[in-house]
């Protein structure tokens, strides 16, 4: 760095005082400003820097931004706004306010983006969001920095939002704006916004590279449309490993195994390497089917046939996989041979099968190992005790969660219908037609009851009454969602609802019974996997 003569004097002056706070440095910037010297005030700040003993604080970035603003150098801000995001201090107030009105000024992109990208690495959707609509030019890489950042700050809604947005001042979207919306669909199961959008990619000429063929596979194999998601992969090129993955994830979370394992084989055919995330999709079917055998083969095979060194997610994998078939003790093995420490998914893998396998010992050993009690453990290891009859253990368990102020994550369920996503939270009343969904929800309930249906109430909590049981299990956003689906559509229409938990039995067996006496389909996409009820029966096979 070249220093201005007034700077190296400063630096001798500052240099002899070393315990003065960043505040002090600060001040004398804030005393040039306002005396007018302003690009006074931008050396004292390069002269700060380059003495290597102090660091600026938000104060000192402030006054500094705000001289940026006065002598409009853009150059500067830039230069300051990327030691904002080194230090942290984006999310101070002082700081973002002269960053976004630094945006008034700057007519090029550049520095909005620079901006809009720091507060999307931090998380900072709405920061990020704020600065956006502030800016005055915004170009197409604006546009997919907020779409991306939605998408990857778990705010897809707002990302396909966003796109609306962008295509309505007629901005033109690239291959990199796709790939980001396609991801959002497939994040929230938009399925008619998803085709809309590969339609979209079509009339504007979007050449299918590797990125955008994995991005509609993954897309369709989301949104429930498993064969059209076939039919994309089978007429894309497919020498990049990500298109076969994405077919293989897609296959398995449908519990397509079989079809899993044999895209294994056609990839070795055709000359493609799998890599690891390739075996991760491999585990996850053998896991959701029951194929135990074969992912133990597929598991030893990635070691010694292609040297692909097991990773955290495939010994989790593993795990569940033995855990689910009642192999409780061989996963736990697993757990205690793995060359690194276990993860919370993957104690919780094995909690989940102890209380689907009643085995309580087992459960208090993973709650013992996991480092913070999350609140669906809590209920677990509650719901395993009441299932064996061990009420004061169950109330012990609650007594704690509400000593922790931890509580029962909140199902929330959604539907995509006439180009909008309608969520439901299980038990509540936000949505405008509630008082209309529930009438139909308790005559169909009613209507199953009579056709033999029980409710599973050893699922609720003991300290309620048989009656309140059965009319908390009844409101569960699953059931909510399907019975607005119902209520908006024709006799027969294919029913698709998506949910942010796993579903539990009492729900997978009311599915199961809606269909039949409906004769409709139901699509259910929970946290775990696909569930496609029909005719009475689900494509799980009750395994999952």
């Amino acid at each position: 760095m070249v220093l201005h003569k007034h700077s190296k004097q400063c630096l001798r002056a500052y240099s002899t005082i070393s315990l003065i706070s960043p505040s002090f440095y600060s001040f004398i910037i804030r005393a040039s400003i306002e005396k007018g010297a302003l690009q006074k005030a931008l050396l004292d700040y390069k002269a700060i820097l380059f003495s290597g003993t102090i660091q600026p604080d938000h104060r000192t970035l402030s006054s500094v931004l705000d001289a940026c603003k006065i002598l409009l150098n853009i150059r500067f801000a830039t230069s300051i706004h990327a030691r904002v995001i080194k230090t942290g201090f984006q999310l101070y107030p002082s700081v973002l306010a002269p960053l976004v009105e630094a945006l008034e000024w700057g007519a090029d992109p550049l520095f909005g983006n620079l901006i809009v990208d720091g507060y999307m690495k931090s998380g900072e959707f709405d920061n990020a969001n704020k600065v956006f609509k502030q800016m005055s030019n915004r170009d197409v890489v604006s546009w997919n920095l907020m779409i991306a950042g939605g998408v990857r700050n778990a705010r897809p809604k707002e990302a396909l939002s966003i796109f609306q947005q962008m295509l309505g001042l007629n901005f033109k979207p690239n291959g990199f704006t796709f790939s980001s919306v396609l991801s959002g669909c497939a994040r929230t199961g938009a399925l008619r916004e998803g085709k809309r959008v590969h339609q979209l990619m079509i009339e504007h000429g979007i050449e299918l590279n590797s990125i955008l063929s994995s991005a509609l596979v993954d897309m369709y194999s989301k949104c429930g449309r498993i064969q059209t998601a076939k039919q994309v992969f089978d007429n894309v090129q497919r020498k990049d490993v990500s298109v076969w993955n994405a077919m293989i994830t897609g296959l398995a979370i449908h519990g397509l195994a079989l079809d899993v394992m044999e895209l294994f084989s056609r990839m070795e055919g055709e000359g493609v390497t799998p890599d690891s995330i390739t075996f991760l999709g491999i585990l996850t079917a053998c896991s959701h089917c029951g194929l135990v055998e074969e992912g133990c083969r597929h598991f030893d095979l990635m070691r010694s046939h292609y040297s692909i060194e097991p990773q955290l997610e495939h010994y989790g994998a593993m795990v569940d996989q033995l855990s689910r078939a009642g192999l409780l003790e061989e996963a736990y093995t697993i757990i205690k041979a793995m060359p690194m420490e276990p993860d919370m998914v993957t104690w919780r893998a094995l909690l989940s099968a102890c209380r689907t396998h009643g085995n309580a010992k087992l459960g208090e050993v993973a709650v013992e190992q996991m480092a913070s009690l999350y609140s669906g453990d809590c209920v677990l290891l509650s719901n395993i005790y009441s299932a064996s009859k061990r009420w004061d253990n169950a109330e012990r368990v609650r007594d704690v969660m509400k000593k922790m102020g931890i509580r029962k994550n909140r199902g929330l369920s959604w539907v995509e219908m006439g180009g909008f996503v309608h969520q439901f939270k299980a038990g509540d009343r936000s949505h405008p037609e509630s008082n209309t969904i529930r009438e139909v929800l308790g005559r169909l309930s009613q209507r199953i009851k009579m056709e033999g249906f029980v409710p599973m109430m050893d699922l609720v909590l003991m300290d309620v009454s048989e009656e309140e049981k059965e009319g908390n299990l009844n409101l569960h956003s699953e059931k909510l969602a399907t019975a607005y689906w119902i209520l908006k559509t024709s006799p027969g229409t294919e029913i698709r609802v998506s949910k942010n938990l796993r579903t539990c039995h009492d729900c997978h067996g009311w599915m199961k019974m809606v269909s039949r006496v409906l004769n409709r389909v139901i699509v259910v996409r929970d946290r775990i996997r696909f569930h496609r009820f029909e005719n009475g029966s689900c494509s799980c096979g009750d395994y999952w």
